[in-house]
């Protein structure tokens, strides 16, 4: 029985058909009926756990995300996250978050990561950290590469956001389980599902339908678009970064 995550479920689903989505949703069948997996999903929208569930909720599998732990304490999501099931990330000790995540995939849960840690300005995939390979290799599970496109046009950073009944279309891909072996190098073994998740997000950028005027903010730089590129996007970050160490050490 899930009492919090099934209501949540439901409103989430109310929530996208008020927004008039539209998803494209592909490997659906690939999200395993039983036993652990680490889903591995790219980011560059507020709303891409809710996404990244889509695919798994047909089979009664419920993702269990990976947060960072402030929203955890937050009166109000804490008790919903919690309640679901997700894991606290502490990003300055993440060794119990870790071990948190193996515990739930030895269990038989799917674990949801990202591997870019934060969100992508500039809707490319950023480097990946390895936390997510070394979980399935340690826990004995693959990874499912979920790659997500569109959502970012709903609600991301330093963009308007369309909360509203915009009929955005939203293409959700689920790629084949990818096993990592037991002794693999686990740099090689992340590279290679990057590889994979880049080749998914390139056939859904391809499908995807084709944008002008302002709507070029929403595509990438590499494709003719004003979307900051990878360089912006990592000095936005940076000092992101630099601001939220000066608020606690000043």
């Amino acid at each position: 029985m899930e009492p919090v995550y099934r209501p949540v479920i439901h409103a989430v689903k109310t929530l996208f058909f008020l927004q008039g989505a539209r998803f494209t949703i592909t490997g659906e069948e690939n999200v395993p009926r039983e036993g652990g997996a680490v889903m591995a999903i790219n980011h560059t929208s507020y709303l891409d756990f809710m996404y990244a569930g889509l695919p798994a909720w047909p089979h009664r599998r419920y993702v269990r995300f990976m947060a960072k732990k402030s929203i955890f304490a937050h009166k109000v999501s804490g008790p919903l996250m919690r309640g679901m099931g997700h894991i606290p990330v502490d990003r300055h000790n993440g060794g119990q978050a870790f071990a948190d995540a193996i515990r739930a995939l030895r269990a038989g849960e799917i674990v949801g990561v990202f591997p870019e840690a934060t969100m992508s300005r500039s809707f490319e995939l950023k480097e990946f950290k390895p936390g997510a390979v070394k979980m399935a290799q340690v826990a004995g599970v693959p990874v499912l590469p979920v790659t997500i496109w569109g959502g970012h046009r709903v609600w991301t950073k330093d963009l308007p956001k369309h909360m509203g009944r915009a009929n955005i279309p939203v293409s959700i891909t689920v790629g084949a389980p990818i096993v990592v072996a037991r002794r693999e190098n686990v740099a090689e073994a992340t590279a290679r599902v990057k590889a994979v998740m880049q080749a998914q997000l390139d056939a859904q950028q391809a499908a995807y339908p084709v944008l002008s005027g302002r709507d070029l903010r929403w595509v990438p730089a590499r494709l003719g678009g004003t979307a900051p590129t990878p360089e912006e996007s990592h000095e936005a970050d940076r000092h992101d970064m630099t601001r939220t160490r000066d608020k606690f050490t000043g």
